[in-house]
């Protein structure tokens, strides 16, 4: 690994705001902070009422994008990760979690899982997590930096019904990394609610065409 980025870290604390706690590692001079972004996704009034079921498929990821380490990117062409903390899982999981609980939690949907419940849907949502890392632009401070991209997908014909890519960027009010931990809060709130409300429309779209696949028992 190169060198470290040399930002300065707070020593490790309990982070109340976003469920985080300290541990020290077996046999380890320095501690290290587990940072827990909390994501409640709020629905948008806007978003349809659907009938029909969906199933979410693991995100994917590159190797060095999942993973519970925090990237940070100091230079266009360069790839590092903070020293002394890490996510509480890695970020696909985090992905997973936020937009599954926000389907949930929605109403607007006739049920949704994990595609690996084998539950009967008549859509599968799958992403491809690209980039999850702070990103310093050339400035001074970084930004969360979330991208993906989407497909969904008829769960018997295979037809890619709709593809988009999301592009989520939020600035950190500083370089501290609490500061950074909170901007990515900010960015997978806002990237979650942005995929869940084109999943359901582009969905709903879908049923609604005269070639579109029926809810079941419709």
């Amino acid at each position: 690994m190169k060198r470290a980025l040399p930002i300065k870290l707070l020593v490790p604390l309990c982070l109340l705001a976003l469920s985080g706690c300290s541990i020290l590692a077996g046999g380890d001079r320095q501690s290290t902070t587990i940072y827990a972004p909390q994501v409640r996704v709020t629905a948008d009034p806007a978003w349809p009422q659907v009938s029909w079921q969906l199933s979410i498929a693991k995100p994917s990821a590159a190797r060095l994008v999942d993973s519970p380490r925090i990237n940070v990117r100091p230079t266009p062409g360069e790839l590092e990760v903070y020293r002394g903390a890490t996510w509480s899982q890695p970020a696909t999981d985090m992905l997973e979690d936020t937009v599954l609980r926000g389907f949930e939690d929605s109403g607007r949907i006739g049920a949704v899982a994990r595609i690996a419940t084998g539950i009967r849907s008549e859509y599968k949502l799958t992403t491809d997590l690209r980039r999850f890392e702070a990103d310093y632009r050339g400035g001074d401070m970084p930004a969360a930096t979330i991208e993906l991209n989407a497909k969904l997908i008829h769960s018997i014909d295979q037809r890619v019904v709709a593809s988009r890519t999301f592009l989520v960027v939020e600035p950190a009010t500083s370089a501290e990394l609490p500061s950074v931990a909170h901007a990515f809060e900010g960015a997978l709130d806002k990237v979650a609610n942005e995929l869940i409300g084109w999943t359901l429309i582009s969905g709903q779209q879908d049923v609604s065409q005269p070639t579109g696949l029926k809810p079941s028992g419709k």
